[in-house]
């Protein structure tokens, strides 16, 4: 398996310290604090470590903190219900003896029932859609340090965009987004495995979608933008090693605040998964936006 991606896979594995309490570590992505997608994803992954024959069809999780790249997170799960078909899980995860992130994850076992879905948009197939880290190669010398390694370090997914917009001089238009997006090798089967990388995925570009009607240029290193909370639900089964088109959308922005939705469809239509997200997004003065602060306490 590619490298970077089997990493990926440890890093959700966790290391399991008690019955109902876990560690994982993290991964400097190029971001200015822990990936939200990271955290997001190792949460559902210690909330599946406590159930038995039941997948994840929805999850609810509010960003509290930055995470610190340097240190571990401690995930504790409450075995909140277990019924008969349905089991519930609140985790939080901890850095530094303070909650970063609050998730609340339900698990089902499998039922047949009503069938009905969205149609998939009409967008260009992935086959010669360039990926994003090749977007980014003609303005690299543009690009701040840290965004510079967010977009071309070697990545365990491809994110093939269909709208393949300028990063230096970006055009006002609409708050709608399409990328298609694959694991960059053959994956293991298990929906759980799948599902865990699906929400570690989901945080990608979602709120950035706020940002496309304003024409935000984000090489210039002044753009905060940080995940307060994120919702996502697990309609079919999928495989990540397979093409999914990410549609996203961006209904409002205001209060310094972008709120955008997004759904998951496989290459032959079929829509597996559905997200929403609320972040705080800020454009700053050039001079101030290296300062490192807890996006809780700018609300």
């Amino acid at each position: 398996m590619h490298p970077v991606l089997n990493d990926l896979i440890a890093l959700l594995g966790l290391e399991r310290i008690e019955d109902n309490i876990f560690r994982g570590a993290s991964r400097d992505i190029g971001s200015p604090q822990v990936f939200g997608g990271q955290v997001l994803g190792q949460a559902l992954s210690a909330a599946q470590h406590t159930v038995d024959d039941r997948v994840a069809h929805s999850l609810h999780a509010y960003f509290l903190r930055r995470g610190d790249v340097e240190a571990p997170i401690i995930y504790e799960v409450d075995r909140a219900r277990d019924g008969g078909s349905f089991s519930n899980r609140r985790v939080v995860a901890i850095q530094h003896g303070r909650p970063i992130l609050n998730l609340a994850a339900s698990f089902q076992s499998p039922e047949d029932g009503l069938e009905h879905q969205d149609a998939m948009p009409d967008v260009p197939a992935p086959a010669g859609l360039k990926d994003l880290t090749r977007l980014a190669a003609d303005v690299l010398d543009t690009i701040p340090v840290k965004l510079r390694r967010f977009m071309t370090d070697q990545r365990p997914f491809e994110f093939r965009p269909v709208e393949q917009a300028s990063l230096d001089e970006p055009r006002r238009r609409a708050p709608l987004q399409h990328v298609w997006v694959r694991a960059v090798d053959r994956l293991p089967d298990g929906p759980a495995l799948h599902r865990n990388l699906l929400a570690y995925v989901s945080d990608f570009e979602l709120l950035a979608t706020s940002t496309l009607p304003h024409a935000v240029p984000f090489t210039r290193g002044n753009v905060m933008l940080a995940s307060l909370d994120h919702a996502l639900w697990f309609h079919r089964r999928f495989r990540m090693d397979e093409w999914l088109l990410y549609s996203m959308e961006s209904p409002n922005a205001s209060g310094a605040r972008g709120y955008a939705r997004g759904q998951f469809h496989a290459q032959d239509g079929t829509l597996v998964a559905s997200t929403t997200q609320e972040g705080l997004i800020r454009v700053v003065d050039p001079s101030k936006a290296g300062r490192r602060s807890d996006p809780r306490t700018q609300v």
